[in-house]
C-alpha cells in the first residue's frame, strides 16, 4: 500500500512539474495523521539536511518542514523584516500552487537575530540577522486534518521526487524507526558568570541614576555530552513535558536552535491579531499550598507587578497603532507552566489594518519582557554589558502564509543543539531594587525546562 502511494505522489509531482508555466510549483494534499516529531525523525533518513517544528500553545497547529526550496536571507539590519516580507510576495508570484480538496498554501518559517547590531560570534553562524524558507515538505496539522504540501521547482526536480518517496514509503511503513535515547552529561559551565554578575551591578546602578527603568541581561550555560544529540529526542521530551508552551525547532547545517517558550509574540488571523504580556516569575511548589503561596506573592509583589506593567504598556500602544479596537484586562492572571510561573496579560486587536504579521513583528520587537524600558537605551545597554551573544534567543520565531496571516513566538526557554555540545540561554528583569544573587537564581530556574528536555536533572 505505501509503495503504490508513494508512486502515486510521485507521478502526480512529475505531471505537475511538466506541465506548470512558473518557476515553482506547490502541490498538496490530505493524508492519513502522522505523528509530527516522528516525521521530523524522518528528514535525516531522507537527506534532508534542514528542518524545522512547529507547535502553537494550544497544539492545534502544528508545522514540520523538511528540506529547503527557498531561503530568504538577510544581513541587513535596518529593513530585515521588511525585506524578508517583500522577497516572499515576489517567490509566491512565481509559484503555481495545486491541491487536491485543500486549503492548503506554502508558508515561510524562521526567525531573526535579537540585536543585529551586536557582533556575531562564531557559534551562531548558520542562524543570520534574518532567515526563513520554505521547506520543500511541509506536514500541516489543523483543526485534526493532515496535509502534505510538496513545493520544489518545476524543473530539474528528479532528485527531490525520489526523496519525497523514500519519505513517503518511511513515513507508511509498518516497522518505524526507533527513536535514539539522550547521550549522558559530560560537563556543565555556566559561562562567564562573574562577569554576568558585574553587568547585574552595574546596569541597577545606572538605573538608580535614572538611565532607563528596566534592562534584560541574559546568561548562558554550555553542556557537553558524551554523543551527538538527537533534536527529535529532545523535542519529544518538550512536548511531552511543556504542553502548553510553543514547540520550536529550526536546524540549519547542523546546528538546531530548539526549545519551548511560553510567549507569544503576535499572530495576525486576517483582521484580529493575539498578543501576551508575560513579565515577572517566581518557581512552582514542591507542594500544593507552597505553590498557591508562590503564585499569591507574584500577584503581589512591587518589583513584578512593575515590570509586568512596563510590558503591558507598550504591548497595548503597539496593538493600537494598527488595530481599531483593542481589549486588555485590567489586572494580570498567572501562567502556570511545569517549572515557573509568570503573571500574564493577553490582548486581543479588531480591526487590524497592517498587511503582514512581520510588519507587527517588527514594531513589537524587542518587548520590554525581552529588552527592556525605554527601549533603545536598555537594548544598548545589553549590547554593551551583557557577556553574551544572544543570537537567536529572545527574538521572534514564527510562520506566515500568502496572506500575511503567521504567529510569531519569543524564542526563550531554548538552547542551540551543536553536535556533542549545547549551549542553552536565559533571562532576566533587573530594575532598580533587584538582588543579584535573586536574579542569578531566576535564571536558574528558566534554565530547567532546557536542562530537563536534554535529559539533566538541575543537581548534576
Amino acid at each position: 500500500m505505501a509503495i503504490l502511494y508513494q508512486h502515486k505522489i510521485q507521478e502526480q509531482l512529475r505531471f505537475i512539474g511538466k506541465k506548470a508555466n512558473r518557476p515553482f510549483i506547490s502541490w498538496s494534499e490530505e493524508i492519513d495523521h502522522v505523528d509530527p516529531v516522528y516525521f521530523f525523525s524522518l528528514g535525516q533518513a531522507c537527506s534532508f539536511r534542514q528542518r524545522f517544528y512547529w507547535s502553537d500553545r494550544t497544539n492545534e497547529t502544528v508545522y514540520v518542514g523538511l528540506g529547503c526550496t527557498y531561503i530568504i536571507e538577510t544581513e541587513e539590519k535596518e529593513q530585515r523584516f521588511r525585506t524578508v516580507e517583500t522577497e516572499w510576495k515576489r517567490w509566491m508570484e512565481q509559484t503555481a500552487s495545486y491541491s487536491n480538496g485543500t486549503d492548503a498554501v506554502p508558508i515561510i518559517f524562521g526567525g531573526f537575530s535579537f540585536d543585529p547590531f551586536k557582533p556575531r560570534t562564531e557559534k551562531w553562524r548558520a542562524f543570520p540577522h534574518a532567515k526563513m524558507i520554505v521547506p520543500t515538505v511541509l506536514l500541516s496539522l489543523k483543526n485534526g486534518k493532515a496535509t502534505l504540501t510538496v513545493t520544489m521547482r518545476s524543473e530539474q526536480n528528479e532528485e527531490i521526487i525520489k526523496k519525497i518517496g523514500m519519505l513517503i514509503r518511511l513515513l507508511y511503513q509498518e516497522q518505524k524507526q526507533q527513536t535514539s535515547s539522550l547521550p549522558p552529561l559530560i560537563t556543565y559551565k555556566e559561562v562567564q558568570k562573574e562577569e554576568w554578575f558585574d553587568a547585574v551591578k552595574k546596569t541597577i546602578e545606572n538605573i538608580r541614576k535614572g538611565k532607563f527603568d528596566k534592562v534584560v541581561l541574559a546568561r548562558e550555560a554550555r553542556l557537553s555530552f558524551a554523543d551527538a544529540i538527537d533534536p527529535s529526542v529532545v523535542l519529544q521530551q518538550l512536548r511531552e513535558q511543556q504542553p502548553f508552551s510553543y514547540i520550536f525547532a529550526f536546524e540549519q547545517e547542523g546546528q538546531c536552535f530548539i526549545g519551548a517558550s511560553p510567549e507569544q509574540l503576535v499572530k495576525k488571523e486576517k483582521d484580529t491579531c493575539y498578543s501576551i504580556c508575560l513579565a515577572g516569575s517566581i518557581r512552582r511548589g514542591k507542594t500544593l499550598q507552597e505553590d498557591e503561596q508562590l503564585g499569591k506573592w507574584l500577584m503581589n509583589d512591587e518589583k513584578n507587578l512593575r515590570e509586568h506593567q512596563f510590558v503591558v504598556q507598550m504591548i497595548k500602544e503597539a496593538i493600537e497603532a494598527v488595530c481599531k479596537r483593542v481589549q486588555i484586562p485590567s489586572s494580570p492572571q498567572l501562567l502556570k507552566l511545569q517549572h515557573i510561573q509568570h503573571l500574564y496579560t493577553p490582548v486581543i486587536g479588531e480591526k487590524c489594518r497592517a498587511a503582514s504579521v512581520l510588519s507587527i513583528v517588527e514594531q513589537m520587537h524587542p518587548t520590554p519582557a525581552l529588552g527592556g524600558t525605554p527601549r533603545e537605551k536598555a537594548i544598548k545597554e545589553i549590547r554593551e554589558a551583557e557577556p553574551l551573544d544572544r543570537g537567536w534567543y529572545a527574538a521572534p520565531i514564527g510562520w506566515m502564509d500568502a496572506e500575511g496571516n503567521g504567529e510569531f513566538a519569543v524564542a526563550i526557554r531554548s538552547g542551540l543543539l551543536q553536535g556533542k555540545e549545547a549551549s542553552i540561554f536565559a533571562g532576566c528583569g533587573v530594575v532598580g531594587d533587584s538582588d543579584p544573587m535573586s536574579e542569578y537564581e531566576e535564571t536558574k530556574v528558566k534554565f530547567t525546562p532546557m536542562l530537563s528536555a536534554l535529559g539533566v536533572e538541575r543537581d548534576e
